[in-house]
């Protein structure tokens, strides 16, 4: 690799560094190529998701996908994470619809509704994590069309984990992510939510929801004898950890209003410990 590459990599690597650290910590466990590799499709999200999220800039976001239209079409711009995501693209050989979806994803963000439905909470899901997933998989395993279900699970897995520990936060930006029917179904108010109600109701809700999440965990983990070998455990370490989420929200009683759940380091290191055996022992589903 060249020094202007590895620069161009050096600083990808500084923005996953910077934003994720549980995944930084996961994925910085396979070897380098293959882990630069996920810092370059993880910079290209985050600078998609920024204008999204953070910038609400319609017009950048469509300049940003008219940039990646130029990409697709072979030219690569003048910039350490286009360069980065080239080489990494080429090098795996990863098809770029799911990128295309993931941006499709952003600009759902940008004309927000509450979902009415499941079945449109989980396309959202997809659209902004499901999708990448499927960017990624190439990198971490040689028979990635056979896993391809099971990276979307896990994408949309870890999207309904963010939903559930940032139902406070999305509130105050206006965003409500629990379906319209799923809050009719429990019977929990528009006024319990703007009041930051934690209730029996509202546990049972935010339990309806975390029970999908860790049905998709499970099913996309029955997967991981199928990646590769050096990528099961920082594959199962992402999920673990993201998953072990939902434990600390319970653990803050249910208050995801006035509490960003954090997974202690303690619990950390046990998670490490448990999928280093686990994977040493791998066989077929290891939770």
């Amino acid at each position: 690799m060249s020094t202007s590459l590895e620069r161009d990599y050096a600083f990808c690597e500084d923005v996953i560094r910077k934003n994720s650290k549980s995944f930084y910590r996961a994925f910085s466990a396979l070897p380098r190529q293959k882990a630069l590799s996920i810092f370059a499709i993880y910079a290209f999200c985050r600078r998609a998701d920024d204008l999204a999220d953070i910038q609400r800039d319609r017009r950048r976001l469509e300049t940003f996908q008219e940039t990646f239209e130029s990409f697709k079409a072979g030219i690569t711009p003048d910039d350490p994470m286009w360069r980065a995501l080239r080489h990494t693209v080429e090098h795996y050989n990863i098809g770029l619809a799911p990128f295309d979806d993931m941006l499709t994803g952003q600009r759902m963000d940008l004309s927000f509704e509450q979902p009415a439905t499941q079945t449109a909470l989980e396309d959202y899901c997809y659209y902004v994590a499901g999708s990448v997933g499927l960017m990624i998989l190439p990198v971490l395993s040689k028979h990635h069309r056979l896993l391809e279900q099971n990276a979307v699970d896990l994408g949309k897995a870890m999207q309904l984990t963010n939903i559930l520990r940032d139902v406070g936060e999305d509130l105050v930006n206006r965003r409500i992510y629990i379906p319209r029917e799923i809050q009719l179904l429990y019977g929990y108010s528009d006024d319990e939510l703007r009041r930051q109600t934690v209730n029996y109701t509202f546990k049972q809700l935010w339990e309806y929801e975390a029970r999908r999440s860790e049905f998709l965990y499970k099913k996309a983990l029955m997967g991981l004898p199928l990646f590769d070998a050096d990528s099961r455990l920082p594959v199962l370490l992402a999920a673990v950890l993201y998953r072990q989420i939902l434990t600390a929200v319970r653990d803050n009683h249910y208050d995801c209003f006035s509490k960003r759940a954090v997974v202690p380091k303690a619990r950390q290191l046990l998670l490490y410990r448990q999928s280093s055996e686990a994977v040493r022992n791998l066989r077929g589903n290891p939770l």
